[in-house]
């Protein structure tokens, strides 16, 4: 699953409008223009020369993320009087997967049990500590990657819950 899918299948499940999308890159601190928005959102098909990715890079996805956690929740509290700046965790393509599970689960103030519930609504069941390993800070010892499997029926959940 690429990046541009993964924005295509979470505008879905999370019902959010084009002008929405476009504040959600604002707040991430990545201005977009509705036109870039809808080639983002195009799904490409086999003749097409360029390959998607190139399209959505793992900045642009993570710029929504971090918009998306900020709009969902609100700016966070002011330390010293300095805005913190949004975390870049994604550091390669491996890693995008567990990076989008996180910050969903951020934005959407998303417990491990809504979580493991989410994906039995798409016939996966995942124990506590397999979603934890998920979870967990890349690096650490009991880190697990998640694959797309995982993401794409975490995603589909996401849209069994919010748009029924």
């Amino acid at each position: 699953m690429n990046n541009n899918d993964i924005l295509i299948r979470l505008r879905y499940a999370l019902d959010i409008k084009d002008t929405d999308m476009i504040k959600i890159f604002n707040l991430g601190g990545l201005v977009i223009t509705r036109d870039e928005l809808r080639v983002l959102l195009t799904k490409q098909n086999e003749e097409d020369e360029l390959p998607r990715d190139a399209v959505c890079d793992n900045k642009t996805l993570e710029s929504f993320l971090n918009g998306l956690i900020t709009y969902k929740r609100g700016t966070p509290p002011l330390k010293n009087g300095v805005v913190p700046k949004p975390t870049f965790l994604i550091t390669s393509q491996s890693n995008v997967n567990n990076v989008l599970l996180k910050k969903v689960k951020i934005a959407l103030t998303l417990t491990s049990d809504d979580m493991l519930d989410v994906l039995r609504l798409a016939g996966v069941y995942a124990s506590d500590s397999e979603l934890s390993a998920i979870l967990r800070k890349e690096g650490h010892r009991n880190y697990k990657e998640c694959g797309d499997r995982y993401a794409r029926n975490f995603l589909k959940g996401l849209a069994i819950k919010y748009r029924e």
